[in-house]
């Protein structure tokens, strides 16, 4: 006797969240099955939107921003997104840093970004000088501690958390393990992208230019995380007339202009993927493909491009 396989059906679902746009896929030879778990996942993308941005009055990080003790309990996934951002500044030397939240909002950047800002030539235009970023001397990070048997974080009153685009990662992350049984899964949070399951197709993956949108690149994945940090949809001229946008230095607290407009970071997980991306970024031209040891594409200023294949 003989049996016939059933192929899998896909099922997606794309949706506002996070200030951005998040697709989730899931395929299997279930077809309910699927489309339960895209629902399900998109149901805790939503909840997690409300209980980890900054930008909602109440939100489990607005508290624990607000709360005036060292250390404060928290969820497990809230001590995981931050013992993530720690170690990715850690992992950085210092560049990814989570405690710039203060310097984000003398920046401008104190709300969700609606539009597109200016176009990214306008503001290289008026962009200062080009230098790399550096780590901040005082490295309020280092201070910042979770302990997973209390369940807590802890750090000195007035140091406040933003984990920033590390938080989306350790979401595409965390629904990937919660979907690994099925054929193949896509979580997409913002950009930070994890692929997976147990029979995950070839899919492409596209670079587009941060000037106008053209291809530059495809990569072809089965699996992994893919994470682009960049500086052409997020730019605007501050109160002060100067241009803008969310990527900061961590040294001087303002944005940073380091020659590289726009960093796209392959790795094993969308959380490491995010931290390289940025790191790339702010490390400039001349060490930027450096960083990206899983691979990835580096765009300049020039909006010359460095494509770095999978080792």
């Amino acid at each position: 006797m003989s049996t016939t396989a059933v192929p899998a059906v896909e099922r997606r679902d794309t949706f506002a969240c996070f200030g951005s746009r998040c697709t989730v896929i899931v395929a299997d030879a279930d077809s309910a099955a699927a489309f339960s778990a895209v629902a399900t996942a998109r149901r805790r993308l939503l909840e997690w939107h409300q209980q980890f941005s900054r930008f909602v009055p109440g939100s489990e990080l607005t508290r624990l921003n607000e709360d005036p003790r060292e250390t404060v309990p928290v969820s497990p996934l809230m001590r995981r997104v931050v013992e993530s951002a720690v170690r990715a500044a850690a992992a950085t030397d210092g560049l990814v840093d989570p405690t710039l939240l203060g310097e984000l909002e003398r920046a401008g950047y104190d709300g969700h970004f609606e539009g597109d800002g200016i176009p990214l030539a306008s503001a290289l235009a008026r962009a200062p000088e080009r230098r790399a970023g550096r780590p901040a001397a005082e490295a309020r990070w280092r201070l910042v501690r979770t302990d997973r048997r209390t369940g807590t974080v802890a750090r000195p009153p007035g140091v406040r958390i933003d984990p920033g685009g590390i938080a989306k990662g350790v979401f595409a992350d965390e629904l990937a393990v919660q979907l690994a049984r099925y054929e193949a899964v896509v979580v997409d949070c913002g950009g930070d992208l994890r692929l997976g399951g147990t029979e995950a197709p070839a899919r492409e993956v596209h670079v587009a230019s941060p000037f106008d949108d053209a291809i530059l690149h495809t990569f072809v994945l089965r699996s992994g995380g893919v994470a682009t940090s960049g500086i052409g949809k997020r730019s605007w001229v501050g109160v002060d007339g100067r241009v803008a946008h969310h990527l900061l230095d961590p040294a001087t607290g303002a944005p940073a202009f380091s020659g590289v407009v726009q960093v796209t970071a392959l790795a094993p997980t969308a959380t490491e993927a995010e931290a390289l991306s940025k790191a790339a970024l702010l490390r400039g031209p001349a060490e930027a493909g450096g960083v990206l040891v899983h691979g990835g594409v580096v765009v300049l200023d020039s909006g010359d491009f460095l494509v770095l294949d999978p080792g």
